[in-house]
């Protein structure tokens, strides 16, 4: 192994000092504050799903500025355009008089994009950054670019039963390494929240690392060891969301299709992640079980019954790791 007990330590020790220090900022949200942290020390994309007015957006802003990563905004709307995103070839005038055509780069290239309210733009713009998140570049007119390093998509999007949203494509759905639900404040975390945003202190933030301490970080979680039935144990989870395979009279009855094998790498990324957060470098249960949910929710498509009974995605998942905990077969 490349890397020592040692350096496991001491980087998620900076990685707690990076939590804490977003903590200055932002109130609760533990939950999508480690899922944010552990989909960028994976190397993936994220998606925050929330009521408006809840701070992803100020969650995302708040993470790159403590990472001290370059950062840009794209806000979707229904007459956004895919060179919006990209950018484009635009005519500029030579010294000599001469006309030529120069690339105007977009949004997305910057280390941190945030694609804020993803899922209000058409689907024609939404499908612009499957290829920036898939590939890590972007072809314009048969030119192709590279991204930032490092790169990451952290979309916000509004639940889909909310007016003037189009749900995103399962292509672009399936390119976010993990979905992040983001809710509702508790009443102390509402009075914490006026108190920080109505008074006269303004909160400044510290970088706490940088982006080589992050590539370096993202090499760290690559290497943690799994062991041969922790990977056994995280793809007997992705079968069971398969109606056809799984076990479960809830899966068969629910469940439309289940996930791919991309919810399984994501799992074994983010479980990785977790398990470097906490100062280890290998994955336990209680890592795959911790992220079943935030990368496997967005891959399970419910059938017509499972969403006239009101069941819900993460139901039916821990429905899968309880099952499998008592040791039933799937």
């Amino acid at each position: 192994m490349a890397f020592s007990e040692q350096q496991y330590l001491e980087i998620s020790e900076r990685l707690h000092q990076v939590k804490e220090e977003i903590g200055k900022f932002i109130v609760g949200q533990e939950e999508a504050i480690d899922y944010t942290l552990y989909s960028i020390l994976a190397d993936g994309h994220a998606l925050l799903e929330g009521l408006p007015g809840l701070g992803k957006t100020m969650l995302i802003r708040t993470v790159s500025e403590v990472l001290d990563l370059s950062f840009s905004r794209i806000q979707f709307t229904p007459d956004l355009m895919p060179t919006d995103i990209t950018g484009t070839n635009i005519i500029e005038r030579t010294e000599n008089g001469k006309q030529q055509f120069v690339f105007q780069p977009g949004p997305i290239f910057s280390q941190m994009v945030l694609a804020d309210e993803i899922n209000r733009a058409t689907p024609k713009t939404q499908s612009a950054l499957l290829e920036a998140m898939g590939e890590k570049t972007v072809t314009i007119l048969g030119d192709t670019k590279k991204m930032a390093k490092p790169f990451f998509v952290l979309a916000t999007q509004n639940p889909i039963e909310m007016e003037g949203t189009y749900p995103l494509p399962e292509a672009q759905m399936d390119r976010f390494l993990c979905k992040i639900l983001v809710p509702y404040p508790s009443k102390k975390e509402l009075l914490e929240i006026m108190k920080r945003t109505t008074g006269a202190v303004d909160v400044r933030l510290e970088k706490r690392m940088d982006q080589e301490s992050l590539i370096v970080a993202q090499q760290m979680v690559k290497e943690v060891l799994v062991a041969e039935e922790i990977m056994e144990y995280a793809v007997n989870i992705v079968v069971g969301t398969h109606p056809q395979e799984s076990f479960l009279p809830e899966i068969q009855q629910y469940v439309l299709y289940g996930s791919g094998p991309r919810g399984l790498q994501s799992m074994i990324k983010l479980a990785k992640a977790r398990a470097v957060m906490q100062g280890r470098f290998h994955v336990s249960i209680a890592d795959i079980k911790s992220v079943a949910k935030p990368a496997l929710r967005h891959r399970m498509m419910l059938n017509y019954e499972g969403e006239a009974s009101g069941k819900t995605a993460d139901e039916l998942i821990e429905t899968i790791l309880t099952t499998i905990q008592q040791g039933v077969g799937l």
